[in-house]
């Protein structure tokens, strides 16, 4: 393997966080919010997990350009010039493809790590064993790497993979993608044993992400081709500003992973949690009394279980009779509602988004 300086990251910071409404809003989304209450936000425990692998001058930040300034906030350390601002949320494709073809511009031979900024990760030792097994197959091999997460339960919020299990090296491949299946087929999925869930962690080589991008979105693949010349410039950010909007709006997986033939994956088990949702959060937090999980706030609790409850500071809560329930009180915004029906959460924003009421959000 080449010293650590062919090796980057890219950690995707861009998104809103809908599911962890209302703590996390537009302007405050939750890669930025100390939700574990340890002192130090998502993308700081993200970004300090990466700086075990390569020196802050090969990690970048890639997100909105409305949060830039909390990012420079929040990572001191990280050069200015590591900042990738999109226009526009266009998902993870275009986001990718950017990161790919500003590194290339600037060393054709490396190697990236593509993350997103809000997981939990508890066996970091592990974790990073596994990025190094992959940076260094990929080195070797044209594959597109995704760390395969050991699933726990038969989660119907995540994609599939069934992979070949004669691997070689900890290295499968992978024969289909499932995206969110019904909870029978989950069933299914966790009783067979073939599958991990996709955890969106992913590896390669410049090269090998070039040609796939070709291949498979050529249409995206032309649309920052045409940045080239200006890539690791000043008028690197005129361009994205004018072409980035004009990409379209999909994913990594369906826009490459389910469709390329040269996708493999390492299946690991490093204690993961996307913390996608308060359900998540509740799943790796510190339960207290009746296993209700709390932060520093004031709470009084009476015949309550099972509930994660989110106060401002000074605020007390008194609690009776409730079991299972999300309860976050944030600025003009105060949340009641069943864990086992979060996933609908988001549809609260995207109904408020309708009625224009972007004052909750």
């Amino acid at each position: 393997m080449k010293n650590s300086g062919s090796n980057h990251v890219f950690i995707m910071a861009g998104g809103v966080g809908s599911r962890f409404w209302p703590k996390s809003r537009n302007n405050f989304p939750k890669q930025f919010i100390d939700i574990l209450g340890i002192g130090k936000s998502l993308l700081q425990l993200t970004y300090n997990r990466f700086l075990r692998l390569c020196p802050p001058e090969n990690i970048y930040i890639v997100t909105n350009a409305a949060y830039k300034t909390l990012v420079q906030e929040q990572l001191p350390g990280i050069p200015v010039e590591n900042i990738l601002c999109e226009p526009s949320r266009n998902n993870t494709a275009p986001c990718i493809a950017y990161a790919t073809f500003k590194l290339a511009a600037a060393d054709p031979d490396a190697n990236m790590v593509v993350a997103p900024s809000d997981h939990f990760i508890l066996y970091e030792d592990i974790f990073l064993e596994n990025i190094k097994k992959g940076l260094e197959t990929a080195e070797k091999q044209p594959y597109l790497i995704t760390l395969g997460i050991t699933p726990t339960r038969p989660d119907t919020g995540y994609g599939y993979i069934r992979y070949d299990r004669t691997g070689s090296e900890g290295v499968h491949k992978v024969l289909q993608f499932t995206e969110k299946p019904q909870l029978e087929k989950a069933k299914e999925f966790l009783a067979s044993g073939e599958y991990v869930w996709n955890g969106g962690i992913f590896i390669w080589n410049v090269k090998t992400a070039l040609q796939v991008f070709e291949k498979y979105t050529p249409d995206i693949f032309q649309l920052f081709e045409k940045g080239n010349t200006v890539y690791n410039t000043a008028a690197e950010q005129e361009f994205i500003d004018t072409e980035y909007p004009k990409s379209p709006n999909i994913s990594i997986d369906y826009a490459i992973m389910e469709k390329a033939d040269n996708v493999y994956t390492i299946p690991a088990d490093f204690g993961w949690s996307d913390l996608g949702t308060w359900a998540s959060l509740y799943e790796v937090a510190e339960k207290k009394e009746d296993n209700n999980v709390y932060g520093n706030a004031s709470i009084h609790l009476e015949n309550a279980r099972n509930n994660i409850i989110h106060l401002p500071p000074g605020k007390l809560g008194v609690v009776k009779g409730l079991e299972d329930y999300i309860i976050v009180d944030d600025d003009n915004v105060l949340l009641i509602y069943p864990k086992s029906e979060e996933q609908k959460i988001k549809l609260i924003t995207e109904k408020l988004k309708e009625q224009q009421q972007g004052k909750y959000l």
